[in-house]
């Protein structure tokens, strides 16, 4: 069957069969020369078959001829390093999201969903993104549980991995966190490195700040790449010593400024653009990719470079031979734009498909049906678990700031109420806990933070990252408790509680962490939990962020998990009180 489809592609190619479309009048921008040319693209089934100039075109015949004079095509954007995650959705409505936008193929790292479910979750993630027609792969993530000092759902070993690596959607190892456990020959680590350098596949990094002697041990083990440099001699040393440098501008994380300057005609290949975490407001006003560009451009960097980067760059460091380029034999990922200026997409073909427009995807949407009930297996035995005996002295209070996930410690007498510690909206000192999720220990991390501002009422959500348990922020306990109840309820979610009954909700039924609605109606109710944080008094604009972050052990300085306060500076869980 090969050779036959084989043999009608040839012919496709030589103008002895007629082509299935073809593309008349563009400008093309050829990604090897970087010099945008007029030209016919002809396309048989799911292939490029030419390039040619207007006069060789004449003599094909095509079953559809699409006019795309004025417009100018590229090869179908790539992103390089994404949590699907974190939009909110499922892999196949995230497709429905950003293949409008020019996004062609993923490389998605499932660390958030495998911290909850494992291998199953993997494999969930994987079976969704095949009811969409872009290209999704993924790397196995590295680092689950990503510390001890928190329960998590899953821990995958080499052992597990082992049994995923050889899947055709399995793009390599995803982003390499435990650093310090690379660099002193941590074995079960570079037992997943091995893994994965035999099997031919990419290894991801991540490595904030690490430079010198430790970045080129750590680069030693055979990682590839790092997505998070944030300061310009930082990418600059990790360019030089090999790295693909992966220059991110997500929703939260923006480097993309600080890093530009370093991109020239001379390196651009190994450089790209991605997002890393992105969320469903941004996927709709802003852009994906198609922003990367507009803003990288816009701060003076060549079209056609920037084309490349997110194009043939990305596909030759993941060895993704058949897209990235128009050329005869490669795949019919094509992109059709107003300009290369405000890269306003118009078209979106997907192995000779269009697939999107300007109005959005052309696709169906598939029925979403998943269980996710086993995800939340919590202990709930009563408001009185999250009671805080006061005592005299000095407490630690975690103190957050508006965009940062990096936290401060503070030494605070707290406010006491028959013989209880509790929330002062006075000094804006208020309770969090950590509920954990997993495994029904009844783990109950509690203690106090300053910078949410709230008045009354309590937030809650099930994202909480690494490990995901149920993180809640409140004044009252009763508020609190009803949030994290509530959160049960729906199998997870973003809940908003004020005086004794829930305000506004966003259900995160699939693991805890994504929803099946559509991405456009997860948007409008995140729009909703944010406009009900601000009337029970929230100071800060993006309060599920930041409690998201608040049980990450692995960002300075202190932090609570459901086993309780933890410095990371000092490695080690914490007592409230001093």
């Amino acid at each position: 069957m090969y050779i036959v489809k084989l043999k009608e592609t040839i012919e496709a190619a030589r103008g002895a069969r007629p082509l299935d479309l073809m593309l008349k009048g563009g400008s093309v921008v050829n990604i090897v020369t970087g010099e945008v040319e007029k030209k016919d693209i002809l396309i048989y089934r799911d292939r490029i078959v030419g390039v040619v100039d207007g006069s060789e075109s004449k003599g094909y015949s095509a079953k559809e001829v699409i006019d795309v004079s004025g417009m100018y095509l590229t090869p179908g954007f790539i992103e390089s390093h994404v949590h699907i995650e974190s939009s909110m959705v499922t892999p196949s409505e995230f497709a429905r999201g950003v293949l409008p936008r020019g996004t062609t193929t993923v490389i998605a790292d499932p660390h958030e969903i495998a911290n909850v479910m494992g291998t199953e979750g993997i494999l969930f993630m994987a079976k969704d993104a095949a009811k969409t027609p872009m290209d999704i792969y993924f790397s196995l993530p590295s680092c689950v549980p990503a510390t001890e000092m928190e329960t998590s759902g899953a821990r995958l070993t080499s052992k597990e991995l082992e049994s995923l690596i050889d899947e055709p959607w399995v793009i390599g190892l995803g982003e390499v966190m435990n650093f310090p456990g690379v660099i002193n020959g941590e074995e079960e680590l570079l037992k997943k490195i091995k893994l994965a350098k035999e099997a031919g596949k990419a290894v991801d990094g991540h490595a904030p700040l690490v430079s010198g002697r430790d970045l080129t041990a750590y680069l030693a083990a055979g990682i590839g790449s790092d997505h998070e440099s944030s300061r310009y001699e930082e990418g600059k040393e990790k360019l030089e010593k090999g790295m693909f440098l992966m220059i991110r501008e997500g929703s939260h994380a923006k480097n993309l400024e600080d890093l530009l300057p370093l991109i020239n005609e001379k390196n651009f290949q190994s450089a790209t653009f991605v997002a890393d975490d992105i969320d469903p407001n941004d996927i709709i006003n802003r852009g994906h990719i198609d922003y990367f560009l507009k803003k990288a451009v816009s701060l003076g960097l060549d079209p056609t470079i920037a084309v490349r980067m997110v194009t043939l760059s990305p596909a030759s460091y993941f060895g993704l031979s058949e897209i990235g380029i128009l050329a005869p034999s490669k795949r019919a990922d094509i992109i059709v734009l107003e300009n290369l200026k405000d890269f306003n997409v118009k078209m979106v073909f997907k192995n000779g498909r269009l697939v999107a427009d300007e109005k959005g995807a052309i696709f169906e949407r598939e029925e979403q049906h998943y269980d996710t009930a086993s995800t939340m297996n919590v202990s709930l035995v009563g408001v009185e678990s999250i009671r805080v005996p006061w005592e005299e002295g000095e407490a630690r209070v975690i103190k957050i700031a508006e965009n940062q996930i990096i936290t401060d410690e503070i030494h605070l007498k707290l406010k006491a109420e028959d013989g209880f510690a509790v929330s002062d909206i006075e000094r804006d000192i208020l309770k969090v806990a950590v509920f954990e999720r997993h495994r029904g220990t009844g783990n109950i991390g509690l203690g106090f933070v300053n910078g949410f501002g709230l008045k009354e009422g309590a937030i809650a959500s099930s994202i909480g990252h690494d490990s995901h348990n149920i993180i809640s922020v409140g004044v009252a306990d009763d508020d609190i408790y009803l949030a994290v109840r509530r959160i049960v309820e729906l199998k997870g979610g973003q809940v908003i509680v004020k005086g004794g009954r829930v305000v506004s909700e966003l259900q995160l039924e699939v693991a805890g962490l994504m929803s099946h609605l559509p991405l456009i109606e997860v948007d409008k109710r995140i729009e909703k939990n944010l406009e009900e944080s601000k009337n029970v008094g929230c100071a800060i604009d993006t309060p599920f962020m930041m409690l998201s972050f608040l049980p990450l052990p692995v960002i300075p300085k202190l932090k609570i998990t459901d086993k309780g306060l933890f410095d990371v500076t000092e490695f080690k869980i914490v007592p409230l009180y001093l």
